[in-house]
């Protein structure tokens, strides 16, 4: 029974609200943005100078790290709001609270890879972007 509620209680945090905003599978920043491993897979076709190569690293290292202190505050709070779905009865306004700590701190992972997104295409000239759209498509 445990089981089954922390899977629906999954489910209703990260399932919903991405297939309703994007719908399956959809890349919504398809061909606007690009992860860091499609840049690095084309470095070559890319031409990349030794600037850009540096400041993309750097990107990365650093949204990594923020990232990792925001896992730590997710795991957190789901180890609270298991605890708190072992009580009876169950103290709602506890779990709610521990949701809403999850949630924040995972808007803040996401807010954190969009900054690194943005930064990534901005040292990307025009005729790289280019190259990189005919790519995704």
């Amino acid at each position: 029974m445990k089981k089954a509620l922390l899977i629906l209680l999954a489910a209703a945090l990260f399932g919903t609200g991405a297939v309703y905003a994007a719908g399956p599978k959809e890349d919504v920043f398809k061909g606007k943005l690009f992860p860091p491993n499609i840049i690095l897979q084309n470095q070559a076709e890319l031409n990349l100078s030794k600037d850009q190569f540096t400041a993309i690293k750097k990107a990365v290292v650093a949204v990594q790290s923020n990232v990792a202190e925001h896992e730590w505050d997710v795991r957190e709070a789901y180890m609270g709001i298991m605890q708190a779905l072992d009580e009876a009865p169950i103290n709602e306004e506890q779990v709610l609270e521990l949701v809403g700590t999850a949630l924040l701190a995972e808007n803040e992972v996401k807010k954190e890879q969009m900054m690194m997104l943005i930064r990534l295409r901005n040292l990307l000239t025009a005729e790289q972007i280019t190259y990189l759209e005919s790519v995704r498509e």
